[in-house]
């Protein structure tokens, strides 16, 4: 702790940027009050979680990430240019390099195996007793934004393909998240990057460490960053796994007036005009921030929180009906940042509130009930109230007692000079039945997982031939796209001793080298609706198709979905409307529906199939799911539908049907197609086949006498998500 720290201009003279454009700052930022403290609790205590921030287009959400960075103290780091420069000098070693990146000079326990090497050759085996003769310097703390299509490689870090070529030996390349150690790891459209790039970003930012085992390399570097994530929800919603592990989850869509949207203007635009005056502007509100912020670091390790806080918080997620235990760890950490920010060792009441508003309300799933048996505990200061009093001769002089007490009171607080002091733990929960307020800053994670269950399909396919490049791998037979980055890292560490061999050869690459890419590509799903469109209940069928076909068409762009209708009446199942994501398309097909006649469900299931598999074929849909509105009887064997019983003089009466149509539906687990089975006859009359039809088709099986449209259609979502 350092109070004359501001005195002194130290912090001042840190923050001065050199660079010729500036971000907005914080303080300029109209509303967004929860969102600034957010982001500053977060680089108070950067081990907290991160903060993810949800809103629509135009909402401020990087304007706040960026106006944080403006905030954030230079810091010291190990020069390694210097340390390589004095290494090329000596003609050592050229091979040895630095894995991590802003690595502390006072905490080398966490220098990698390299580092450790690089200060032995340069300072000698003594260096850990020398560490004020170690290259160092100040730098502005990194900012570093993950792009969307980044790839496996760019993020953890792969081997240096020049270094490795030169020296002939395995040179380390180290990627974004060595880059992004102690400072903020931006990652925006955070619900649109690749799950298993936020699946590593999530696993080295929360053990605080890149290990890296891939390409032969066997190494870690630590990762301590700032974590800070946006997206819009409109966009795609985000996974709940994701949204549990940052601390806090908020909104930037806030409500405000026409005077606030013209000082927004007006702000936007002056500092377009010039923002290194406008950062001027603010410089004193923006300093103000910046040594409260350096000191609230000092004080974290000194602050204080009880076992009766902790309960209380423990408390107040149980009330909550959270799920797991990551939110009052969450709420721990950020009441301690919270009481450091203000500059207190110890967290009171309004840190514990700051604690449960931020990071237990937005994951409550419920409010309690109002005969809720938790009681909070009383402030260790609060005394008993006094008895009722019978008559008010009892009361009078009692009341003079208590005005006396609360002069004397008044008398010792002035003469002693003591501030009021706030209770340890809020006399009531927030999480009360009767007087939670939810905030409209606060994201739910309750509506998020509402949002995700009608998102649709939102399954991937990998390829060799077309897609976003994904990560190389070893091909197995013909390499149709060759991964020149990962054959040329495979070769590098070999080229001394093949240029021996063929010295005609800059670069020598044999077949063991050689790495395929692999793609990865959005695809969305086929709903075949493979309707009965026999009997005297065809056409309320027929029309209910016809309206889901229409109803899922209208959410099938976005997703990539495509629909097919396929009736089945007479002797043959006909592709009515082949697969397609155009209505105009669909309502024309649709206009003739032809019903009546027998039920051939085995070709109908054959047709389905055919349909299925040549649009697994191409490439561009990850899963099919058949939707049949029948009630999996069938009157019509498959050899008279394909006219083979005709012509072979066949036996129609011979045939199992049943057992025809169940072993057609057996082979759709093997074509990887899913079966849904909508009955639509009443329970009085079911026979039952539809259920054994489900079954047989490894499918599902719903019973729904009035199947309308809407019903239909949603089923159909759900199948999707589901199977």
């Amino acid at each position: 702790m350092n109070p004359e720290l501001k005195e002194k201009g130290e912090i001042k003279d840190l923050m001065k940027s050199t660079d010729s454009f500036r971000a907005f700052p914080l303080a300029a930022i109209t509303g967004h009050s929860l969102l600034k403290l957010s982001l500053l609790l977060a680089a108070v205590d950067p081990s907290l979680g991160g903060v993810i921030i949800a809103g629509g287009r135009g909402t401020g959400k990087s304007v706040l990430a960026r106006g944080l960075h403006t905030l954030l103290p230079p810091i010291e780091v190990l020069d390694n240019e210097s340390i390589l420069e004095i290494l090329s000098k000596r003609n050592s070693d050229t091979s040895l390099r630095p894995i991590g990146r802003n690595l502390d000079p006072d905490k080398p326990e966490e220098w990698d195996i390299s580092t450790n090497k690089l200060l032995e050759e340069v300072i000698g085996i003594d260096y850990l007793n020398q560490i004020e003769e170690i290259p160092k310097k100040v730098r502005e703390a990194p900012f570093i934004q993950v792009p969307i299509g980044i790839t496996e490689d760019r993020l953890v870090g792969s081997i240096d393909v020049a270094a490795s070529l030169s020296t002939g030996e395995q040179v380390f390349q180290p990627g974004i998240l060595a880059e992004a150690h102690r400072g903020v790891l931006y990652v925006d459209d955070i619900n649109l990057l690749d799950d298993g790039i936020v699946n590593l970003i999530l696993e080295a930012t929360g053990r605080e460490k890149n290990n890296i085992e891939r390409d032969g390399l066997s190494l870690s570097h630590p990762c301590k960053s700032l974590l800070i994530a946006t997206y819009n929800p409109e966009e795609g919603a985000l996974r709940d796994h994701v949204l549990d592990r940052f601390a806090i989850v908020l909104s930037a869509d806030q409500s405000i007036d026409n005077a606030q949207r013209v000082e927004i203007t007006k702000s936007v635009l002056s500092h377009a005009e010039n923002n290194i005056k406008f950062s001027e502007k603010w410089s004193e509100e923006s300093d103000n921030l910046s040594t409260q912020l350096i000191l609230a670091r000092q004080w974290l390790k000194d602050v204080k929180i009880t076992k009766e806080q902790i309960t209380y918080l423990v408390n107040e997620a149980l009330r909550g009906g959270v799920e797991g235990h990551r939110s009052e760890l969450f709420a721990v950490k950020v009441a301690k940042a919270n009481a450091a920010l203000r500059g207190d060792e110890n967290v009171n009441s309004e840190d514990l509130k700051v604690a449960v508003r931020l990071v237990i309300l937005p994951r409550a799933m419920q409010i309690p009930p109002e005969d809720d048996d938790i009681q909070p505990p009383p402030p260790e200061d609060q005394s008993p109230p006094p008895p009722p009093q019978s008559n008010n001769e009892e009361s009078e002089p009692e009341a003079n007692e208590n005005d006396n007490e609360q002069d004397q009171e008044q008398e010792e607080d002035n003469s002693d000079g003591e501030e009021e002091s706030t209770p340890e733990i809020p006399e009531e929960f927030i999480l009360d039945p009767e007087a939670c307020m939810v905030d409209p800053d606060l994201l739910l994670f309750s509506s998020a997982k509402a949002k995700a269950g009608n998102s649709g399909s939102r399954s991937v396919i990998f390829s060799d031939s077309r897609g976003r490049y994904v990560k190389p791998i070893i091909p197995r037979g013909k390499v149709k796209r060759i991964a020149v980055d990962a054959t040329l890292r495979a070769a590098a560490p070999y080229q001394k001793s093949r240029k021996l061999r063929n010295p005609n050869k800059s670069i020598v690459i044999e077949e063991n080298d050689f790495r395929a890419k692999l793609l990865q590509k959005k695809a969305g799903a086929l709903v075949i609706f493979l309707v009965d469109a026999s009997g005297s209940m065809a056409l309320n069928r027929m029309q209910s198709a016809k309206g889901a076909v229409i109803r899922l068409l209208t959410e099938a762009y976005e997703n990539r979905d495509e629909v097919a209708l396929i009736p089945f009446r007479g002797n043959q199942a006909e592709v009515l409307l082949p697969p397609t994501r155009s209505i105009t398309a669909a309502k024309r097909r649709l206009e003739t529906m032809p019903c009546g006649g027998g039920s051939p469900l085995a070709h109908g299931l054959t047709q389905s199939a055919k349909v299925a598999k040549n649009a697994l074929s191409t490439g561009d849909i990850g899963q099919v799911i058949v939707v049949g509105i029948t009630d999996g009887r069938g009157n019509v064997p498959l050899g008279l539908s394909l006219g083979q019983n005709e012509v072979e003089g066949k036996d129609n009466e011979n045939v199992n049907l049943k057992q025809e149509v169940l072993d057609i539906a057996a082979k759709y687990p093997m074509l990887g197609i899913k079966l849904l089975v909508i009955d639509t006859e009443r329970k009085f009359i079911a026979s039952g086949f539809g259920k054994e039809l489900a079954e047989a088709a490894q499918g599902k099986y719903v019973q729904l006498p009035k199947a309308t449209d809407k019903a239909i259609a949603a089923m159909a979502l759900n199948a999707i998500n589901e199977f």
